[in-house]
This record gives C-alpha cells, structure tokens and sequence, in this order.
C-alpha cells in the first residue's frame, strides 16, 4: 500500500483484528453482489469505501423513482439509469481506486457459475426466491461462502453459509424451494433505514469472512424486529438430506 491508501484505510489499520494484513487481504479480495437495491446498496459503498479492491455488480433493473425511498447508492438524475451502472459510479465517487465490474442483466445459468468462481465472497442482494436459490446452488457447487439479507415491511433476517465449514447449512436447508414466496417490497412495503441495517450487517460479515476477523455468523439466522428494536438469533443446523449441500435422498432414504 501506498501512503494514501494507508491514509485512506487508516481506521481499519488501526484495529487489531485487522491491521495492515488483513488490510492487504480486502485489498486483494474480489466480492460478487447480486442485486443492486435497497441491500446491495448500503453492502457496495461499505465494502467499496473499505477498500475491497474488486466488486462485480449484477442487475438487470434501472433505477425506478420508487427505489430512492431506500436505495441509497442511486440518485434523482439515475432514474432510467441500470442499477449495477448506477451504484459502480456511486462506489467510485467515494474510492476510486477500486475496480468495479458492472453487469447488467440477470445472473444465471453459466455466467453465474464464472462469477461465483471468481469470487472469494458473494452477497445476495436479491429479491426473490429463485435468485436466492440459484446463487445457493453455485455458491455451494463453487464452496464459496454467501452472505444473505432479506427485508420487508419491518422485519430484516440475515445468514451466512459457508459451504468450505462442514456444519454449516446452506440456504436450502433453511429455506427449501418448496416454500411459496411471500409477498415483495413492491406489495408490502419496506421501511427504508431497515434495508440500510440489513445491508451494512452483510457488509460486516463480508471483512470478516475477508479478513479473519472475529467470528463469521456461520449457522445463525438473525431476525431483526424495527418495530420493536429487537435482534434475535436462531442456530440452523445443517441438513444432511439436503438436496444442495447433503445427500439429497430424503428422510425416508
């Protein structure tokens, strides 16, 4: 690192769980976001301003007046604008130096294989169900560690799953495909500082599944109550018949 970048990173550096090694690790690590949103904009500017030194942006939507409400990284003049386009130049306007890919269409199929594989985390921004599974299903097949969040009306939930950990669920074990998808933002409703919470506790898991710091939320659902200001923790236990991450044979097997 350069004097500005240890000026820039200073408050990182100056952690002991960090320090300049771990430091150098964000520098050097590559984060996948998948969804540019109400989540994936607080995990971008977070991780960006950190000092993540390569982020691949996916999402195929444009920015929709609706969306400021709650969408930080995106502004008034980026409406009509791609998400992923959007919140790169907002991550740029704060660290320039980092290297920013934006993809501007869905994930899926291969191109979500290859850009899984070539990340060292990904953090699911999206959505939907299907997504969310989908991303699963690579991260596993890649052992890639994911960092979900999920909010809607006042109640926010976050996870980390780690396919590399052997006790570690994946996100079909907590969330089979099976389950009916429930309503979205654009039904519901969101309050727009609990997708911020969401999205910044991603943005801290992914410096310490980064860095080594602390203890990664392996295992554990949060669930987040804004009403209430509650946080409370639920341990998920690996499910060896899964059909993802187990043997996939069912219970009666």
């Amino acid at each position: 690192m350069n004097d500005q970048e240890l000026l820039r990173y200073s408050r990182n550096i100056l952690l002991p769980q960090i320090g300049i090694e771990g430091q150098e690790k964000l520098n050097n690590a590559s984060v996948l976001i998948v969804g540019a949103g109400g989540l994936g904009c607080p995990v971008a500017l977070y991780i960006g301003a950190a000092g993540v030194g390569k982020l691949v942006i996916a999402d195929a939507d444009s920015v929709d007046l609706t969306n400021l409400q709650r969408q930080i990284g995106h502004q008034t003049k980026s409406v009509d604008v791609n998400k992923a386009i959007s919140l790169r130049d907002s991550v740029l306007a704060i660290n320039p130096g980092v290297s920013i890919r934006a993809i501007e269409q869905r994930l899926e199929g291969e191109s979500l294989q290859q850009a899984v594989a070539q990340s060292d985390v990904i953090v699911d921004c999206s959505d939907n169900f299907k997504t969310r599974h989908a991303v699963n299903r690579a991260c596993v097949a890649n052992t890639r560690p994911l960092v979900s969040g999920a909010a809607i009306g006042f109640s926010g939930q976050l996870a980390v799953f780690d396919s590399r950990v052997a006790v570690s669920p994946c996100y079909q074990c907590l969330f089979p495909e099976t389950i009916e998808e429930g309503l979205r933002c654009s039904e519901a409703g969101v309050l727009s500082p609990l997708v911020g919470v969401v999205g910044c506790l991603q943005a801290v898991e992914v410096v310490k599944l980064l860095t080594g710091a602390g203890k990664p939320s392996i295992g554990t659902l949060t669930l987040i109550d804004a009403l209430d200001g509650s946080f409370r923790q639920i341990r998920v236990p690996r499910d060896k018949y899964c059909v993802v991450c187990g043997s996939g044979q069912g219970h009666d097997a």
